[in-house]
């Protein structure tokens, strides 16, 4: 998993990471969510869900310590991090900036 994570995040395509776990009920409300970002930035980015419970090595080599914990990636590099939910124009906002 790591390696194509690593792969995921290096592309110059911002990809915007959700890490999250099933029984977080923050990282549900998160889902609908991150569908309507989807669908309003379209191929500009990329977003993927990380389980941390699945993915722990992941989660702490980005000092995931609280969930749903939002980073947006370019080129390898963190741009953008929040904790907590999100709304779709705060994350929107971000992802065009990054663009």
């Amino acid at each position: 998993m790591s390696e194509k994570f690593q792969e995921l995040i290096s592309s110059n395509q911002p990809t915007l990471v959700d890490f999250y776990a099933t029984w977080c009920g923050p990282c549900q409300r998160m889902h609908p969510i991150l569908e309507e970002v989807k669908s309003r930035v379209g191929e500009k980015a990329r977003i993927i869900k990380i389980d941390v419970d699945k993915n722990e090595a992941v989660a702490a080599t980005y000092q995931v310590q609280s969930i749903p914990t939002l980073i947006l990636f370019k080129n390898g590099q963190p741009l953008w991090r929040k904790v907590g939910l999100q709304s779709a124009n705060a994350l929107i906002s971000a992802i065009e900036e990054a663009v």
